[in-house]
């Protein structure tokens, strides 16, 4: 009897885990119908709201560049105007010992004391553009041409063997700011 018994168990048992397992499939079924549904739902509103979702995010991004050009070209405007107001500052002295110097010359004709005073003048202004990164260029007859600092500006036949492609004369010196060429030094070269 105690078989029989097992048996039924075994029977009663398999019967629960089949009812159970087909319950399980039923939820299993029901989640997955609600998760399409939802899914369907998604797709059809997704991609509207996702579009919509990203225009905003491009009409926001356009909106930041263009107060950001904005922004820039009104900073660079301003930095242009007030650029050369520290350099003009400090030619300001000079500019007034140009005027006492000119000043000077009207009662004074001694020829001396002009040279001295325009010396005097002529170094302040080296000495303030200087000091601003204002450098000449240090060129003389016989240096190797350099297209990169210097402007031929004809050719002559060379004085010597030596003087051919290289610099004859300066014509004109020329200057950088800060290591960079603002003028290029006009020479003639040996052909």
């Amino acid at each position: 009897m105690s078989d029989k018994n097992n048996h039924k168990d075994q029977e009663q048992d398999e019967m629960k885990d089949t009812t159970a397992n087909v319950a399980a499939d039923e939820n299993q079924d029901q989640v997955n119908d609600t998760a399409e549904e939802e899914t369907q739902e998604q797709e059809e509103i997704g991609p509207a709201a996702e579009l919509a979702e990203m225009k905003d995010k491009y009409v926001r991004l356009m909106a930041e560049f263009e107060n950001f050009r904005r922004r820039t070209a009104k900073e660079r405007l301003e930095l242009s105007k007030t650029a050369s107001q520290d350099v003009l500052g400090a030619l300001l002295p000079v500019i007034d010992d140009m005027e006492r110097a000119r000043q000077s010359m009207e009662s004074n004709i001694d020829p001396e004391v002009m040279k001295q005073g325009l010396d005097l003048v002529f170094n302040k202004l080296n000495q303030v553009t200087q000091q601003k990164g204002l450098k000449p260029m240090d060129l003389k007859a016989g240096d190797d041409f350099d297209s990169d600092t210097q402007e031929a500006i004809t050719q002559i036949p060379a004085p010597s063997d030596e003087l051919k492609g290289k610099i004859v004369d300066v014509i004109e010196k020329g200057y950088t700011l800060n290591e960079k060429v603002i003028r290029f030094a006009k020479v003639v070269i040996g052909a």
